[in-house]
């Protein structure tokens, strides 16, 4: 059943919406719960969107609606078409963005969308979009970077997408934490229900503390490892100037012990003045290793005797 209602969509059956794009968009239980109860007093008042193609609706934008509405009980609700094809409609859905509230990640998953099954290149996308080249690039990539793992983390709800961008890609940047990784800890730490302060204290633990920790954590002992954490930060106030430095050059030794092991397998390293010095440092520092690796593993054995 199709009819008419006022000008600019129509009211639609519900069973007869395609839901295939229904993976490219944020899932939140609790704006979910919200829109239930705003629904339940005043009905539907935006109408879902998407791709009219023959006899077909390919739902792009209402997931949330749709989902009340299912459980609800509501068969017919209203439907604006975006467009006659996917692109069309992604598109324009696109450029709606601003006014939808379309998240970067939700942009950047529909941008490959068009970039990956229906082959349009950089530029076009950004022509269509009225976007510049680096715009439509830099949310393109994102998508590449990520794993199927984090994806479906992140779009099922279940690990916060904010985290994941200003917590855990800084650590993928500076500290050369793998793709691998990043999987463990979102794994370990999703649906949790952690602030993304509490996601920020772990990650820094889980990227830059000890195996033994990483560990702890991986074996679902989320919240055991967030209270040791919280009682260091809070020990680490009752220490003496003496022991504030050390702990501040522990530190600064395991960051650029990460940055240099990322950066020396780096194939553009080629000049021989280059070579010539890095030799000279790098015998130096060979030379220290073992009476360093033997006080570090005398210092850890004391350390955690405590």
């Amino acid at each position: 059943m199709t009819e008419k209602a006022d000008i600019g969509f129509e009211l639609v059956e519900l069973s007869s919406i395609d839901l295939r794009y229904e993976h490219h968009r944020l899932k939140s239980a609790e704006a979910e719960r919200r829109l239930l109860g705003s629904i339940i007093s005043y009905g539907i008042k935006d109408p879902l969107q998407g791709v009219s193609a023959e006899e077909t609706r390919i739902l792009l934008n209402g997931f949330k609606r749709y989902r009340c509405a299912k459980q609800l009980g509501i068969g017919v609700v209203p439907y604006q078409s975006l467009g006659g094809d996917e692109t069309e409609g992604i598109v324009e859905l696109l450029r709606l963005a601003n006014a939808r509230s379309l998240s970067i990640i939700e942009q950047a998953r529909l941008i490959d969308e068009l970039k990956s099954v229906f082959r349009m290149s950089i530029s076009e996308i950004a022509s269509l979009l009225e976007k510049s080249k680096g715009w439509v690039a830099m949310r393109a990539g994102m998508i590449s970077k990520m794993s199927d793992v984090v994806m479906k983390k992140l779009f099922e709800g279940s690990f916060p997408v904010y985290s994941y961008m200003y917590t855990i890609r800084p650590f993928m940047r500076m500290n050369g934490v793998t793709k691998s990784e990043v999987d463990t800890f979102i794994q370990a730490t999703a649906g949790n229900h952690l602030s993304t302060r509490d996601i920020e204290v772990l990650a820094h633990g889980y990227f830059k503390g000890s195996e033994s920790f990483r560990k702890q954590l991986e074996e679902g002992n989320v919240l055991w490892g967030l209270n040791q954490l919280k009682q260091s930060s809070i020990g680490a106030g009752n220490c003496t100037g003496l022991e504030q430095g050390l702990l501040k050059d522990l530190e600064i030794i395991q960051k650029y012990m990460q940055r240099i092991c990322l950066k020396i397998a780096d194939r553009r390293l080629k000049s021989p003045s280059f070579f010539a010095q890095a030799n000279l440092l790098a015998g130096g520092i060979r030379r220290r290793l073992d009476p360093f690796s033997q006080a570090i593993r005398s210092f850890y054995d004391r350390s955690g005797q405590t």
